[in-house]
């Protein structure tokens, strides 16, 4: 019996050593695991919270602007301003009406003319913002109502309230937002409510506007630290119970991993790997094609063809992504220009671009060689801005797309919708066409606040006289739809999946 109690303890001893060994750089692990994902949900909520602000301030700001046109009219009969009041309803992004005032009375406006309400300002944050649950045209969807005033003259701005529960739920869908606007708040369901905001457990954050009299409040639901340590730090505890030795060797493989992408894509990039796929563009009303979105797909000789998502990121990151494109391009002009007499004229013939393209010139050289393959008006080149890294405005940046309108070549903004800077390039560059997202097109018929933000996107394209492009197009309830509603070109697998050059070409002669 002493024996085996001997026995016994010894390898009790062990056992805890063991788990002790193992529990400790799992608990100190975990410690700094929780501690970090705290603090970046608390960066997240600050960052999403900035630019939700930023893009208020931006509808906000056209706001200001039809203000600033329409106070010196106050005071005029309505017969003789209400035309001026509408051409800015048309003309400013956002705004919804335009209301003037005398004396705290709305006596005319952009939507019936003559018109009389009490303006009462204590409803108005700072006697500037109001927001309301509802008007009496459209009872059900909210408003952020823009005041400005000059003693006895007055301007009421209407701010269409779908617009702002857009940003809140497109700029981050992981982060809870919400605005508030003096006593009312409304957050992404679209529903203002005069009762205290709730408080979000997790890395709540407030950030006010440095121009108007309103804050927006971020942050996330209890159990998001735990959920982002899974999502963002998977098999880290495998890692921990494993230091020492094997750490050595795993940060020796993960080096070598990290190193191994770049010199393999520049070997596929001499040996001409990267080759283009084409998916036909139709038109919205009469289903023919007009052109088509040049992909970019690898053929490597053991892994065969590889997924876009698996190398386009590794190539934008170390710059090879340009002359990937250019390679691209010139395959495409020495593919299709022997064949454009089965092209009508003005095909469209479109590429991805990133923020490594826009540093310098030379895209215009590539798009200039691009064009000169082809006969004259035969095809027009798009050029399609991705958002994975943000176009910084630079007097280069500049330069570069005035020269390429000079050239005829097209713009277009990939995504619209989903990027954080789809507004800032609408208000930087001069765009020809937005493509909207595949996400909103699939929920046709399925979600009402996706037809809404599709519908806004549609409106916001004719006022600004821009072509546009459904992406994704996989239904004919979607077809039948987006050419209703007046989109332009359509394009997804209910017409056709990306295709190897021969053949898009045979297809192309077929047609």
């Amino acid at each position: 019996m002493p024996l085996t109690l001997k026995l016994s303890r010894k390898w009790t001893d062990r056992y805890a050593l063991i788990v002790l060994s193992g529990l400790l750089p799992v608990v100190l692990g975990m410690f700094i695991l929780f501690w970090q994902a705290n603090r970046s949900l608390e960066l997240e909520a600050e960052q999403t919270a900035t630019e939700a602000v930023r893009q208020f301030d931006l509808m906000l700001d056209n706001a200001r602007l039809a203000a600033d046109v329409v106070l010196p009219l106050a005071g005029q009969d309505c017969a003789q301003v209400e035309l001026a009041l509408r051409e800015q309803v048309a003309r400013r992004p956002f705004v919804r009406s335009v209301n003037l005032v005398w004396d705290n009375q709305i006596y005319c406006t952009s939507l019936f003319g003559n018109y009389k309400e009490v303006v009462n300002p204590a409803n108005y944050a700072n006697g500037e913002l109001w927001l309301m649950p509802g008007t009496m045209v459209t009872p059900n969807d909210p408003v952020l109502v823009y005041r400005r005033n000059d003693e006895k003259r007055g301007v009421l701005i209407s701010l269409y309230g779908f617009h702002l529960v857009n940003v809140l739920g497109l700029i981050n869908h992981k982060t809870q937002l919400m605005i508030t606007v003096g006593d009312a708040w409304i957050d992404r369901y679209g529903q203002v409510r005069n009762t205290p905001p709730p408080h979000f457990p997790v890395a709540q954050t407030a950030v006010a506007s440095p121009e108007f009299p309103y804050q927006v409040i971020a942050g996330f639901n209890k159990g998001e630290v735990w959920q982002h340590v899974i999502v963002e730090y998977p098999g880290f505890l495998g890692l921990l119970i494993f230091l020492g030795a094997i750490s050595a060797a795993t940060v020796h493989r993960l080096q070598k991993r990290s190193s191994s992408p770049s010199s393999e894509m520049r070997r596929g990039l001499d040996a001409a790997e990267f080759i283009p796929y084409f998916q036909p563009v139709v038109r919205g009303d009469t289903k023919q094609w007009a052109g088509a979105e040049v992909l970019m797909r690898w053929q490597h000789p053991n892994e065969g063809l590889v997924r876009p998502d698996l190398f386009i990121p590794f190539a934008e990151h170390s710059g090879l992504i340009v002359p990937m494109t250019r390679s691209l391009m010139e395959q495409t002009s020495r593919l299709l220009a022997p064949h454009s007499s089965h092209m009508e004229p003005g095909f469209h013939i479109g590429f991805n671009i990133t923020a490594r393209h826009c540093q310098n010139l030379e895209l215009v050289e590539d798009c200039r060689r691009f064009l000169k393959a082809f006969p004259p008006g035969k095809i027009s080149l798009v050029l399609e801005l991705t958002e994975r890294d943000q176009i910084v405005p630079t007097p280069t940046t500049h330069e570069l797309f005035s020269q390429l309108h000079t050239l005829g070549v097209m713009i277009a903004i990939d995504d619209f919708g989903t990027g954080h800077s789809s507004l800032s390039y609408l208000r930087e560059f001069n765009v020809d066409y937005l493509k909207i997202d595949q996400s909103f097109v699939a929920l046709i018929g399925v979600d009402a606040l996706s037809r809404h933000i599709l519908d806004s996107i549609i409106e916001l394209s004719a006022k600004l006289d821009l072509g546009i492009v459904a992406e994704g197009v996989e239904t004919e309830e979607q077809s039948e739809y987006l050419a209703a509603q007046g989109v332009d070109f359509l394009q997804g697998y209910l017409f056709a999946r990306p295709m190897p050059a021969a053949e898009f070409i045979n297809a192309l002669q077929g047609r």
